[in-house]
């Protein structure tokens, strides 16, 4: 059975699998997905605990011995198995499969792995273990649901946040929920419960948020200068290289510049997106882009990545850092910016013309 991370709590109010499948690539929505699973074992009287992780040379028989074996006093027990890799190989997939086929009433199995594509979720092992019990697959918030995310968690800590808490919150954590569970905790410390004002949280939250370079794609996509500005410093302080910003951003600019010119050329845009193998999710993005600038500004803006490239090598003089925040800007529509004189890419200054 497949159920949803949000739909967890009220299973496990109902019932215990003797399996569950926890896959995923958000760590704390993940392991606290375990923890409830956890919680509930041990209000049924599962109160004894084994963990293994299937590393390279996992003996399989550990796990299948202590499957079958009740200690001295007989206490029911879980059995969390991590599979870092999310593929048990040939003999783990085997002893999975038995494990689905014969559960023990005497014990709980909950199989941890990170995020499973279509071809492992269709694998013998995987459709064992779900037949048997339950797989939850964990999924990331997304940023437009995250402010709804963090007041449903600063609600249930007793906390009632205003709208400007939320957005605040939001845009200090972004894209890390782990430092957003944490900053509620650290408010609830030093607030207590009720409506912290936004001084309070203004003074109390630290700067936490996580980007990654497709968030920066999507930000010039979106045609967000402020948002790019801010996530390119933000790329850089994590210790990102250049070259691989450039590579994220010269391969959307090259599929928009081959998807304006195919428009301008006759095609429809639904077509010029299926040939370009666009996905669906990702198509409002770029046909918001697409419709900010023309095929002769795209294929300008590339041959802005490919001078980029040359200065990143070495082979022209400039500053790296500050060329990849013009080619963002220039992407997401902003107007002319006079770069900083020197040191790391901070919000610039909109020159009015």
């Amino acid at each position: 059975m497949k159920l949803r991370a949000e739909q967890l709590e009220a299973h496990l109010a109902r019932t215990m699998a003797p399996v569950y499948v926890v896959s995923g690539d958000e760590p704390l929505l993940e392991a606290e997905a375990v923890d409830r699973i956890r919680a509930a074992a041990r209000e049924r009287g599962f109160t004894e605990r084994e963990a293994f992780s299937a590393e390279a040379g996992f003996d399989w028989g550990r796990l299948a011995a202590a499957a079958g074996n009740r200690s001295l006093f007989g206490e029911r027990k879980v059995l969390e198995l991590r599979l870092p890799t999310g593929k048990p190989g040939e003999g783990g997939a085997r002893e999975l499969v038995r494990l689905a086929g014969r559960p023990d009433e005497d014990a709980v199995l909950v199989v941890r792995c990170p995020r499973l594509d279509a071809a492992a979720q269709r694998s013998r092992w995987y459709q064992a273990l779900e037949h048997a019990g339950v797989a939850i697959t964990v999924r990331p918030v997304e940023r437009a649901r995250l402010p709804e995310w963090i007041a449903a968690r600063m609600r249930a800590r007793g906390l009632e946040p205003g709208p400007e808490v939320v957005a605040f919150l939001a845009e200090r954590v972004e894209g890390n929920l782990l430092a957003a569970a944490q900053e509620v905790e650290k408010l609830l410390l030093l607030h207590g419960p009720g409506r912290p004002d936004l001084e309070t949280v203004t003074r109390a939250v630290t700067d936490s948020a996580r980007f990654s370079v497709f968030d920066l794609v999507d930000g010039a996509l979106e045609g967000n200068p402020a948002r790019v500005a801010r996530v390119l410093v933000g790329v850089r302080a994590e210790g990102t290289e250049p070259v691989l910003v450039l590579w994220a951003l010269a391969r959307e600019v090259r599929v928009l510049a081959r998807l304006a010119y195919a428009i301008e050329a006759g095609a429809t845009p639904a077509r010029a997106l299926a040939e370009q193998r666009v996905w669906d999710r990702r198509r409002p993005l770029v046909s918001r882009a697409l419709r900010r600038h023309t095929v002769g500004a795209w294929r300008c803006l590339l041959r802005r990545c490919a001078r980029i490239d040359r200065v990143i090598k070495g082979a022209e003089t400039g500053d790296a850092w500050q060329e990849l925040l013009q080619l963002v800007l220039a992407m997401a529509g902003g107007e002319p910016l006079e770069a900083p004189s020197g040191g790391p890419p901070s919000v610039p200054r909109l020159v009015r013309r």
